[in-house]
């Protein structure tokens, strides 16, 4: 078995992703703000932005044939993002071995101030099976450059 907290730590400090989105006028409501709905894309632009630089993006995932469905999500609101405001959002890798934890960081592009945080929770699905995995397959840990534990 591997060490878990130092996998975690090795993780987030190479295992992290960076996008830069606009709120558009369509994602806001009557108040000017960024309707609670919308985060979750958000979240799932830079996750797909960390899996890219991975290099197990979804096409990838199905191709290994695995499924990697989001099971549980957390958001927490701090502050509201603004019509045409530059938010920065962060995902970053904290946990792969029996699940695929990423934790998010929503901050004002310009200024750095938190607006809000949050993480998901997937597991792989062997798709030949249609059966949950109990333990992240091996491709994963490949990827990501740790030894597989299992």
């Amino acid at each position: 078995m591997t060490n878990k907290a130092s996998i975690d730590k090795a993780l987030q400090e190479k295992w992290s992703a960076e996008v830069d989105i606009e709120i558009p006028f369509h994602d806001v409501d009557l108040l000017a703000i960024a309707w609670h709905g919308h985060y979750v894309r958000y979240f799932e632009i830079a996750r797909c932005a960390l899996f890219d630089k991975m290099d197990y993006n979804y096409k990838q995932m199905e191709a290994s044939g695995f499924a990697w469905p989001v099971i549980d999500l957390h958001v927490r609101y701090v502050q509201p993002s603004e019509f045409q405001q530059i938010i920065r959002v962060k995902a970053t890798l904290i946990e792969c071995e029996y699940r695929l934890k990423v934790k998010y960081l929503v901050t004002d592009a310009a200024t750095g101030k938190r607006l809000t945080k949050g993480h998901t929770v997937q597991v792989a699905v062997d798709m030949e099976k249609q059966e949950m995995c109990l333990a992240s397959p091996k491709i994963l840990f490949d990827k990501v450059g740790v030894p597989y534990a299992f």
